[in-house]
């Protein structure tokens, strides 16, 4: 399918910001986006890039009701060389289509989507901030659109990307966060969509989150729903413990996502020699370790932060400073390579990094 592109007219374009200090993170989007519409004769059909603009849906619309919607978060570089970078999109977007099969929603055709995103970014490649930590965010969503009350897959869809400047996510930046430790709220069980990316992964997770932030922390840590014991995820990243020797993190078991940034830092570690074990942490073994002096890194990995280094956790009433509160050996150069690896600065012996204005 060929992609329509209809352009803003250059006197309507808005005013662009890269002042890393005002941009935020996902308050500002560019001139344009991309969409696309699925029915069950057609398929998806009808690609375009089109002005910017807000959706108009049925109030009946069935996403709105029902939640059956699947999105993805990745980035867009302006490489040290001034060209522009993508890092490991495809694995996003086939990430996306195993979140639609989970939620009952018509699977992307990769090979479109991945150009349609290439050409959108390239299209705004203005929008990209050239500060470091700052990058273009990339926002891919698919949702049901039939105009129906009742517990069914919808026929039809939304598909859309939209782009815009991003600076940190976390208002410390790279500095070392807090997290919060919740043992009252769950985020997701077995058997149900906890691996998906979907709103109502994050829908549950926002009153444990506010409590947390009202109390000066920034973000939840999250344990299992069964025991309320075993480590899982922070509420935007997966999480690492590096304990002695070896660094841990939480195996997929079907209550987490599996992230990409995670992938990456597994990859990484293992290559560089580190022993990696995708095992069950309990909460209790963290904290011993973290008090005899075991646990000498926490760090959380995502799309958004690329790396965020934890200086403590609180835990029932406590608070366990990790090492001596400021960022670790091992999570600053996680960060600075898959940076470097980003923006086309250092060798990339993995094949993750794709220049696209070439």
């Amino acid at each position: 399918m060929d992609i329509r592109i209809d352009q803003v007219d250059p006197a309507n374009r808005k005013p662009i910001e890269k002042d890393p200090v005002k941009l935020g993170f996902g308050r500002t989007f560019s001139d344009h986006m991309f969409e696309m519409n699925y029915n069950p004769d057609q398929g998806w059909h009808d690609p375009r890039i089109v002005p910017y603009h807000t959706l108009a849906l049925d109030p009946a619309t069935m996403v709105l009701h029902y939640g059956q919607e699947a999105f993805e978060g990745m980035k867009a570089y302006h490489g040290s060389d001034g060209g522009v970078y993508l890092f490991r999109y495809k694995d996003n977007l086939a990430r996306l289509n195993r979140s639609c099969r989970r939620l009952v929603m018509p699977e992307l055709p990769e090979d479109l989507v991945q150009e349609a995103l290439k050409k959108l970014v390239l299209l705004e490649k203005a929008w990209i901030p050239e500060s470091p930590g700052c990058a273009m965010y990339i926002r891919p969503n698919i949702i049901a659109t039939d105009p129906f009350l009742g517990v069914r897959p919808s026929n039809n869809y939304l598909f859309y990307i939209i782009v815009g400047p991003v600076g940190a996510y976390y208002a410390e930046g790279f500095n070392p966060v807090s997290i919060f430790v919740s043992d009252e709220y769950v985020r997701a069980v077995r058997g149900g969509v906890g691996d998906a990316k979907t709103a109502g992964n994050y829908a549950a997770s926002l009153l444990a989150q506010k409590e947390a932030q009202d109390k000066g922390f920034t973000q939840v840590l999250w344990l299992d729903a069964i025991e309320r014991k075993y480590i899982e995820e922070v509420g935007t990243m997966n999480i690492f413990f590096k304990m002695g020797d070896e660094v841990i993190t939480s195996p997929l078991t079907g209550t987490i996502l599996p992230g990409v940034t995670r992938d990456s830092v597994i990859q990484m570690l293992k290559k560089w020699g580190l022993t990696v074990k995708e095992q069950q942490l309990s909460i209790d073994e963290a904290i011993a370790g973290i008090k005899d002096g075991t646990c000498t890194e926490i760090f959380g990995s995502g799309t958004a932060a690329i790396i965020s280094p934890v200086k403590s956790i609180h835990y029932k009433g406590s608070d366990y400073q990790v090492g001596d509160g400021t960022t670790g050996a091992l999570s600053q150069r996680l960060y600075d390579t898959i940076w470097n690896m980003q923006i086309g600065q250092e060798p990339d012996p993995f094949g993750w990094v794709e220049r696209i204005d070439t």
